[in-house]
């Protein structure tokens, strides 16, 4: 079958057409025959082997696809590698019903990038009623799904950062009561002035760096910080535990992974209120771009150079 794989770490270029095996489902596997495959962030990082996990070659990227079962169900599944292909095998356990009204590129959003706002918000900042929520990088994937989500359950205010008069406007367009560039020289203060000089109750942040950095100074007390990311390769500074305390501020961080092992089936449970949303009309994924299989160097190059917003997909049968 066609694929994309890599057989040495490094960026974009890595990235290469191969005809692989066709995978072999195990007795707790399902096979999907692939519609579409996400491209997320995290998958740049497997590329150049800094992700969470250690990572080993030849790789087929790709942690979530939507397709058909041999049995015709139209699935949306997360997958450990593998979904840069024509044909994907996914455990049982994460395999996902894609309701109808739901169209692929939608679906996909939500597996990986709804899943992470929807945890992001519910069990690591605790988002309450009425509190002001920022959401870093707000036009991507997870971002523009963020700020909808904290808007659906009862933020007071929500802040955007973002690094266009594009990106910000689309961000205002999905309900954020505020946009601030992304590239504001104190981030501190721009997120107090656009919270009406009050400092803020929870940030969501994939960024890193200095944007980390200034953000946990602008929380209030008693303020949360979830840390999912650091897409400017910029580590930031260690965090100060006796500033924590005279705070009283909260700093998680979030790998999705780790929720599968939570109890009651949280990212089952995020599944379906997400496909909820969707089809009442609450929620919607930004399509940022549909890439041929071929072009998944493409694909990263553009969401590696803040090029794109939204969701980025692969589609395996051109």
């Amino acid at each position: 079958m066609r694929a994309i794989q890599i057989t040495e770490f490094g960026g974009p270029e890595v990235l290469r057409p191969a005809e692989v095996p066709d995978p072999r489902p195990g007795p707790d596997q399902v096979l999907i025959e692939v519609e579409r495959a996400g491209v997320n962030y995290a998958d740049t990082h497997r590329t150049e082997d800094s992700y969470v996990a250690a990572t080993s070659l030849p790789l087929v990227p790709g942690s979530e696809v939507v397709g058909r079962t041999p049995e015709s169900r139209r699935v949306a599944a997360l997958l450990d590698g593998g979904g840069y292909a024509e044909r994907a095998a996914a455990p049982r356990a994460m395999v996902y019903d894609v309701p109808d009204g739901v169209d692929a590129v939608t679906a996909l959003a939500m597996l990986v990038q709804g899943a992470t706002a929807w945890v992001l918000l519910r069990r690591n900042v605790h988002l309450a009623e009425g509190e002001s929520v920022v959401v870093h990088a707000a036009a991507g994937g997870v971002g523009s799904l963020a700020v909808q989500l904290a808007k659906a359950f009862g933020a007071g205010r929500v802040i955007a950062t973002a690094s266009s008069e594009d990106k910000r406007r689309l961000a205002l367009e999905l309900g954020a009561d505020a946009a601030v560039d992304s590239r504001a020289e104190d981030m501190t203060a721009a997120l107090r002035e656009a919270n009406g000089g009050q400092r803020v109750d929870a940030v969501l942040d994939m960024t890193g760096g200095r944007t980390t950095d200034q953000s946990l100074r602008a929380l209030a007390p008693f303020g949360r910080l979830a840390f999912y990311g650091m897409a400017s390769r910029e580590a930031p500074s260690p965090v100060d535990l006796p500033a924590l305390l005279r705070h009283s501020t909260t700093v998680s961080g979030m790998w999705l992974s780790q929720a599968f092992a939570l109890p009651g089936d949280v990212v089952r449970q995020a599944m379906t209120e997400l496909f909820d949303l969707v089809r009442a009309g609450r929620l919607r994924a930004v399509v940022g771009g549909e890439y041929p299989l071929a072009e998944a160097r493409r694909a990263h190059e553009d969401l590696r150079s803040r090029a794109t917003v939204g969701k980025l997909a692969l589609d395996p049968t051109r």
